[in-house]
């Protein structure tokens, strides 16, 4: 049992170490919203997220209030809308229709961010799949609140190469489409490989079909409570080690990232059963993934520096990055009986300052960053890139990117935001959580022969488990 006392044990990492549950999403389903009238479909959709969700941002303020821990972000996840509209949409402008919709919807309950206009195309497009997709640079340019995500792969179907080789020229129009708002449209965008039904974080959340009516998935993020506690770690071992300056194992190192993630999660746990309780919704996971902010202290590279690595990039970083991702997850789940979504650490450059300042010393670069991606949550986060970068270099990319995730049965993502007008040595900024990005060199050589060939490529032989 979780009791308010021992949530109350932590206001010292909120007051000193930007300790804060970064999100409560609550997962609707949309299934029962299908019509072959866009209409009908449109005002189903509005009328059901407005009443499930009409107490979401409420409740959440108020266990807020009462537990005195930061909940940043009230959010939605909805049904793949593509799945949603495949009766009635019959064009691209017809998903941008119900794009709007589940803005205004958004907009009417207060939440900071909708996810969910999304396909699931890893082995193949239906006419309905292509039609969101090729509708999402209109859509995003005219939303405010809308997030998108496709699903180009997964390692039980290989990769869906057609599906990789048309993102990248959606990548690269939705960064011309919303060019007046600092091509912000890619950064609400996310391609992924093996994406999970769960994930309560944006861009990527949607309610997955397998999921219940309504559900409740709370995301907790506390880079700084990990940060403090390996610096009073080391502090402690050179005191006892009477001036030699020796610093901790790697035993001791990762048994404190494992403490201070059970820590973390305890807290998430708390306030998704209270949400869950109060708005009389089932409870779904906890997501305990480390997910970094702007703010100075609150970053996932200032971790790896604690660990040892002189700026993230160097060598070392991959090792370091590895033993945080599994030592969070190890914490994590000892508990919560419920953890799921991506649940270990984020390396998003525009979110966080320790990233940015290592893009602007030289000694991180975008392929020590895919290397990375092999062993932390997800995948090339808010990466600023070049607004002349070819469409098929941002599809071989996504395609990189998605046989890291289809090899190693784990969750990869692209989030690359081509700044039209800028490149390398300029930067772009939009505030808040999305922070500022210095714009990062891509390799030059081409890789069009390649994403143009068509088709798929097949699983791995490891997928065939029955």
């Amino acid at each position: 049992m979780i009791t308010p006392s021992e949530v109350l044990e932590t206001n010292h990492m909120v007051e000193q170490e930007n300790l804060d549950v970064r999100t409560i999403t609550m997962g609707i389903s949309l299934l029962d919203c299908a019509d072959t009238e866009l209409k009908t479909c449109c005002d189903k959709i509005y009328n059901k997220i407005t009443t499930c969700a009409r107490d979401l941002v409420a409740t959440g303020e108020e266990i807020s209030r009462e537990i005195g821990i930061p909940i940043v972000h009230k959010r939605i996840s909805v049904t793949p809308a593509a799945l949603v509209g495949a009766s009635c949409c019959h064009t691209t402008s017809d998903y941008v229709q119900i794009a709007r919709t589940l803005d205004r919807a958004a907009a009417a309950v207060g939440v900071n961010f909708l996810g969910g206009f999304s396909a699931l195309v890893s082995k193949g497009m239906t006419p309905s799949d292509e039609l969101l997709i090729r509708s999402i640079p209109k859509a995003l340019a005219s939303t405010d609140l809308v997030c998108s995500s496709v699903n180009v792969g997964s390692t039980k179907n290989g990769i869906n190469m057609d599906a990789v080789r048309l993102m990248g020229n959606i990548v690269k129009a939705t960064a011309e489409a919303t060019r007046d708002k600092a091509c912000i449209g890619p950064a609400k965008l996310v391609v992924f490989c093996n994406a999970p039904d769960d994930n309560p974080f944006m861009a990527g959340a949607f309610h997955g079909v397998s999921e219940a009516d309504t559900i409740i998935n709370v995301g907790v993020s506390g880079p700084g409570v990990v940060k403090y506690a390996l610096e009073e770690m080391d502090r402690h071992a050179r005191e006892e080690s009477r001036g030699k300056r020796e610093e901790a194992s790697f035993e001791v190192l990762c048994e404190t990232i494992k403490k201070t993630a059970f820590k973390i999660t305890r807290v998430g746990q708390f306030v998704a059963r209270e949400a869950s309780r109060r708005l009389g919704v089932p409870f779904g996971i906890i997501d305990l993934s480390l997910a970094p902010t702007p703010a100075v202290g609150d970053s996932v590279a200032d971790i790896l520096k604690c660990c040892g690595v002189e700026h993230p990039g160097a060598p070392g970083t991959t090792a370091a990055l590895a033993l945080l991702n599994d030592q969070v997850k190890k914490g994590g789940i000892m508990a919560s009986s419920y953890v799921g979504g991506l649940s270990g650490a984020f390396i998003p450059v525009s979110e966080d300052q320790g990233m940015i300042d290592a893009v602007s010393a030289g000694a991180l670069t975008l392929e020590k960053l895919e290397a990375m991606t092999c062993v932390c949550s997800v995948g090339l986060d808010m990466i600023a890139i070049p607004g002349d970068t070819p469409a098929t270099t941002i599809s071989g990319l996504i395609a990189d990117e998605a046989a890291i995730g289809m090899i190693n049965q784990k969750t990869t993502a692209v989030r690359i935001i081509p700044v039209i007008g800028k490149g390398v040595g300029e930067s772009i900024e939009w505030g808040g959580l999305l922070g500022k990005a210095p714009i990062m060199p891509v390799n030059s050589f081409s890789s069009q022969r390649f994403v143009d060939r068509g088709g798929r490529i097949p699983a791995p032989v490891h997928s065939f488990k029955n």
